[in-house]
């Protein structure tokens, strides 16, 4: 008979989702998708507030990486007061930006992927994870929790607190760096710096380990979004907001302002997680990732001198191969290098320590964008305001929301490969949630909406009828 699987909650993710898959009478997978069951309405929330407040109220939409709602908040209050922020917060926005992606990334390779890559996908449940880990390969599991401490401790060091901090305001930051934070980073770059490159040199040689994995955890052709410099460098804060097609060419470089001309927003009746999409293809053709995977596959370069080689390396691999997002690991871990680096080369900018870190003005535009890359990959936050400097609208589109429909089809294609209804082990249904791990989405920040969501309640009784349905949208 036909059946369902539902693994409820997808573990070692941050947020609420499940997963299903439909099982015909041979016991092979007919159907499997993604659910992301939360929601919260922080476009609501925001509608009357004055718009100084954004990039504090924003941050507070994750506790995993506010620093990024804040930067793009903060970016989006720039545009209302139509300035141009000093070049010293802008570079201090920009470390501090880093040193969320740092932490955040350190997450999630080392504490909610590293178990599966370290112990086996068919390892027992009870060890597999950091815990397991530590006993397992102790330096390893140290490394991870040492990438992450640095990150959090430079947004302490700059931002005054390592979550939440309200450091970010409109025009610039509140307060400039002191040269005793400076040197207490720089102090720490040698040390971190030869622990990514340890993680590196871990990493690739599991590759031939996973080569199943590689094959199908959401391995087929989409575009690719970010933002990237004019010569083909990573750029996690301006830039262009660039696509490349399936086959690494140049689509379109998109003028944020814009950004409704290109991404559409469809909605699913299966989840709250909308699905962004590149509208000259339409929805579901236009489907798009964002993210380090889809960063290092747009980038000709890093920019900085070890995540270079690094790179040049990971280019190394067929284009195809590159596909997939098993591959988001590998190119987290060289986005750590980079920050790294990159978090050196900006403390040693000649003014840095400048106390000129706030430009002053009032409203002079009723409407503003901000876009920057948040680990996750590309967030975008577009308020529009009235003479006031009241909220009068608010849309955000997070990262986790454009990888939906690749989330999705992920799980699916996952399934395909591994899951046997005849004889069901509890690794095969790990993998298909590693699939999603591999995106490491952030789901109570993604799930907002604008209007009236769909909503299917059933209440069934013990013996599984139907009692009452209840439908909208």
């Amino acid at each position: 008979m036909p059946q369902t699987i539902t693994i409820d909650p997808v573990t070692r993710v941050e947020g609420h989702g499940k997963i299903t898959i439909q099982l015909n009478d041979a016991g092979e997978v007919a159907d499997a998708h993604f659910h992301v069951t939360q929601l919260r309405g922080f476009e609501t929330f925001a509608e009357g507030r004055p718009f100084r407040e954004m990039p504090g109220l924003m941050a507070r939409i994750c506790g995993i990486c506010p620093v990024s709602h804040l930067v793009a908040s903060a970016k989006a209050c720039d545009e209302l007061l139509a300035v141009r922020i000093p070049r010293t917060a802008v570079n201090l926005r920009k470390i501090l930006n880093l040193a969320q992606l740092i932490q955040s990334h350190a997450l999630s390779v080392f504490y909610l992927s590293a178990p599966d890559l370290l112990l086996g996908m068919d390892a027992d449940p009870k060890e597999r994870n950091i815990l397991g880990m530590l006993a397992t390969d102790p330096q390893l599991a140290r490394n991870g929790v040492r990438l992450r401490q640095f990150g959090q401790q430079v947004i302490e060091r700059l931002g005054g607190k390592r979550i939440h901090p309200n450091w970010v305001v409109a025009g610039g930051v509140s307060d400039p760096l002191t040269e005793d934070a400076r040197d207490t980073i720089l102090a720490e770059i040698p040390e971190v710096k030869q622990i990514a490159l340890d993680a590196l040199q871990w990493f690739i040689p599991l590759i031939d380990q996973f080569r199943d994995e590689i094959k199908v955890f959401a391995n087929f052709p989409t575009m690719y979004m970010g933002l990237m410099n004019p010569d083909g460098s990573l750029e996690h804060y301006d830039g262009v907001l660039r696509v490349i097609d399936a086959d690494g060419e140049l689509v379109t470089d998109i003028d944020p302002f814009d950004y409704m001309e290109s991404i559409g927003e469809a909605v699913e009746d299966h989840s709250y997680l909308k699905s962004p999409y590149y509208k000259p293809l339409g929805y579901p053709d236009g489907i798009y990732r964002v993210g380090p995977l889809a960063r290092l596959n747009m980038a000709t370069r890093a920019g900085t001198p070890l995540a270079d080689a690094a790179l040049k390396d990971y280019q190394s691999l067929d284009w195809a191969e590159r596909q997939s997002s098993f591959y988001f690991h590998y190119t987290r871990l060289i986005e750590i290098l980079y920050g790294i680096e990159k978090i050196e080369e900006l403390l040693n900018t000649r003014d840095i320590l400048s106390t000129n870190v706030q430009a002053q003005a009032n409203v002079n535009s009723f409407e503003g964008v901000g876009v920057s890359e948040a680990p996750r990959g590309t967030l975008l936050h577009h308020y529009k305001i009235d003479e006031n400097g009241l909220i009068t609208w608010a849309n955000l589109i997070i990262a986790t929301g454009h990888n939906n429909l690749a989330m999705d089809r992920g799980v699916l294609q996952t399934a395909r490969k591994f899951i046997d209804g005849n004889n069901i082990q509890e690794g095969m249904l790990n993998r298909v949630e590693a699939v999603i791990r591999t995106f490491d989405p952030c789901l109570s920040c993604s799930t907002h909406a604008i209007g009236q969501m769909p909503l299917h309640i059933q209440i069934k009784a013990p013996d599984g009828s139907v009692v009452k349905s209840v439908t909208r949208g």
